[in-house]
C-alpha cells in the first residue's frame, strides 16, 4: 500500500504523518505537493494537519483551491480513500467531500491536549483494525475544531451512521466535559456517505508510537493498510505459453 501525504504552504505535520505511515508502519509514502496534478499512484491521500495558507480567510478556505485538489476531489469519486487530519478536515469540509464546518472552539482558545474518542461504527475502512465502543487516546491541537452542521444535516449524518468517532472520557461516556471543543453530538470524526473519506480533528500520526504516550492513532492506518491490502484482487498468472508443435 503506498500513501500520499499532502503539502500545503503552512503544513505543519506533512512529515508527523511521513514518519507514521513510512517508519513506523512501514508502507512506502511520498509526499504531494499542492500545485500538483498526479498522485504518484497512491492508494491512500493524508491531508495533515497545520495551518494551510496561514489559515487566512478560513481554516482550510483557500486550500480548497491548490490545483492538486480537483485531483483529490476526482480520487475520492472513484472510490480512493482520503484521511483529512486537523486541518485536512477542514480542507475536506471545505472541498464539500464531507458535510458540515468548523466554528471556534467553545471556549475561544487554542487547545492543544490528549483527548479520548470513542469508536462509533468498526465496520469502515478506517476502523476495522478496532472494536466498537473502543477508546482511543489522541491528541488535537486547533482553535476551529467546533463541529457544526445544519439540524437537517446533522439528522442526516446520525441516520446514515456517517459519526466514526465521538468525544468521551476514559471510560467512553459521551459527556459535555469530554467534549472540549462544544462539537455537535460530541462529533470528532465523520465520514461521507460512500465511506473512502474520513475527516477527524485529533492527530493519529501523533499517537503512533509509545514514546509519545500512546499508540492508539495506530488502529487507523493499521485499518487503512488492512482495507487496501485484504480486499487488493490477487494477481492473475500469465498465461502459459504455448508451444509450437511443427509437423
Amino acid at each position: 500500500m503506498k500513501f500520499g501525504v499532502v503539502q500545503f504552504p503552512g503544513s505543519n505535520c506533512d512529515f508527523d504523518a511521513v514518519h507514521a505511515l513510512k517508519d513506523v508502519m512501514k508502507r512506502p509514502t511520498v509526499l504531494l505537493w499542492h500545485k500538483d496534478h498526479d498522485l504518484q499512484g497512491v492508494d491512500c491521500v493524508v491531508l495533515p494537519g497545520g495551518f494551510s495558507y496561514g489559515d487566512y480567510l478560513r481554516s482550510g478556505a483557500i486550500a480548497r483551491f491548490s490545483p492538486l485538489m480537483q485531483e483529490v476531489k476526482a480520487f475520492a469519486r472513484d472510490g480512493g480513500r482520503v484521511l483529512g487530519i486537523c486541518n485536512g478536515f477542514q480542507i475536506l469540509l471545505e472541498l464539500g467531500l464531507l458535510p458540515g464546518a468548523m466554528l471556534r472552539n467553545k471556549n475561544l482558545k487554542f487547545l492543544c491536549q490528549h483527548v479520548h474518542i470513542r469508536i462509533e461504527d468498526a465496520r469502515t475502512d478506517f476502523t476495522r483494525a478496532g472494536r466498537r465502543g473502543q477508546v482511543l487516546r489522541i491528541p488535537i491541537a486547533h482553535f476551529d475544531g467546533n463541529y457544526y452542521a445544519p439540524a437537517r444535516t446533522l439528522a442526516e449524518i446520525e441516520r446514515n451512521g456517517q459519526v466514526v468517532f465521538r468525544y468521551c472520557d476514559a471510560d467512553g461516556a459521551v459527556t459535555d466535559e469530554a467534549n472540549v471543543n462544544g462539537s455537535l453530538h460530541g462529533i470528532a470524526g465523520i465520514r461521507n456517505e460512500a465511506g473512502n473519506v474520513l475527516g477527524l480533528m485529533p492527530h493519529p500520526e501523533r499517537a503512533a508510537e509509545a514514546l509519545l504516550g500512546s499508540r492508539d492513532g495506530r488502529t487507523i492506518f493499521e485499518s487503512l493498510i488492512q482495507s487496501v491490502e485484504k480486499r487488493r484482487p490477487a494477481r492473475r498468472p500469465a498465461p502459459a505459453k504455448k508451444v509450437r508443435h511443427d509437423r
